[in-house]
């Protein structure tokens, strides 16, 4: 017997819980480990991105085969490499947070000790082993203890990510009849603010659209809006719009500057087109704020009266009273100057309106 042969045979026997035939790449019961040969328990991957942040699973995946798995080929108290053959890892591109513990962003391997009742799931600093054969606790990252629960049947070890949200996803690995749930979260917010900074170092930060951008997911989230005021000041100083200064003074009103609020929203309606006036209208009414919309919509009227989109505004106006009649007349005028793309939508609230049906906000 060569050398390598008998290495690779005493690889397989002391994997031990996946020695058997089932699981052995050729038929004596060796894994090839020098050559690219198709094996049994196939690798796998799957990310999920939280945030801005991927989470990347890379695993290899043994079969049930028939064999009774947990306490068995799985022995209960031991550490077990999560899957098959080389290290099972786990990346994150930022700081993550495990079942409330946290850890720092890079590639670990991923270990388990599964019990009955409770498995202890471990983040290795090291991450390129086979198997769970050299594991050292000294190398460990993290442990967090978590809770397994019965599932339906999954032949492959399966690794999904569960309850996706802006912030969070549980990760689960799934075998024979038991799921293992671990949560990761991050601070989505921060990441996200990290990467609008270094964003606004490129070609974003010299235009008046990046630093609104930016501006805006501050002002959407609520989160340090003295930063979202100072990028929306650089957005105006690159080109002053209708929609920095609206912007400003929405981010304003949530600091409680409402005086200069007032004077900025007064001075971003006033720079405004009529198309621009009109789509921010629209979206007051959308955002259930229809006095606010009619408000800009009256402006609107006052500075483009011929417009077919201010002659439906006068039209909603008047729906809104119940004046049928004149929200008809209205409409129709806006229907004879309006744009090839708008006249479906319009002639289906004429129908609206011939019927006295209210056509706000749609």
């Amino acid at each position: 017997m060569s050398r390598v042969f008998r290495v690779l045979v005493g690889f397989v026997v002391a994997a031990g819980c996946f020695a058997g035939q089932a699981d052995a790449q050729f038929k004596s019961g060796a894994q090839p480990t020098e050559l690219s040969i198709p094996r049994v328990s196939q690798r796998g991957s799957v990310t999920q991105r939280v945030g801005l942040t991927d989470i990347t699973i890379v695993y290899s995946r043994p079969a049930v085969g028939g064999r009774e798995i947990w306490g068995k080929i799985v022995p209960y108290g031991k550490v077990w490499r999560a899957g098959a053959n080389e290290n099972t890892t786990i990346s994150f591109t930022d700081d993550v947070s495990i079942e409330g513990k946290p850890l720092a962003a890079g590639t670990y391997g991923l270990h388990a000790i599964p019990d009955q009742d409770q498995w202890v799931i471990v983040f290795s600093k090291n991450s390129t082993s086979w198997g769970s054969f050299s594991y050292d606790e000294k190398e460990d990252a993290l442990r967090v203890t978590v809770k397994p629960h019965a599932a339906e049947f999954t032949e492959l070890v399966t690794y999904d990510f569960d309850d996706v949200k802006q912030d969070s996803s549980t990760a689960v690995l799934r075998w024979e009849k038991i799921a293992v749930p671990f949560q990761i979260s991050v601070d989505t917010k921060a990441v996200v603010l990290r990467s609008i900074k270094n964003e606004l170092r490129n070609v974003g930060g010299f235009t008046w659209a990046g630093f609104d951008e930016a501006a805006n997911w501050c002002l959407d989230n609520n989160y340090n809006l003295e930063q979202a005021l100072k990028w929306e000041d650089t957005s105006i100083q690159n080109e002053e719009r209708f929609e920095n200064l609206l912007t400003k003074s929405q981010i304003l009103v949530a600091l409680g500057k409402t005086e200069e609020a007032n004077a900025t929203r007064a001075k971003a309606l006033d720079k405004a087109s009529g198309l621009q006036l009109h789509v921010y209208g629209r979206g007051l009414q959308i955002q259930k704020k229809q006095d606010e919309g009619f408000a800009v919509f009256k402006i609107n009227v006052q500075k483009h009266p011929n417009e077919w989109y201010t002659h439906g505004e006068l039209a909603r106006m008047a729906s809104a009273k119940g004046d049928f009649p004149t929200a008809l007349k209205e409409m129709k005028l806006a229907l004879a100057g309006a744009p090839d793309a708008t006249k479906n939508q319009i002639q289906g609230l004429i129908a609206r309106l011939e019927k006295n049906q209210d056509i706000n906000p749609i």
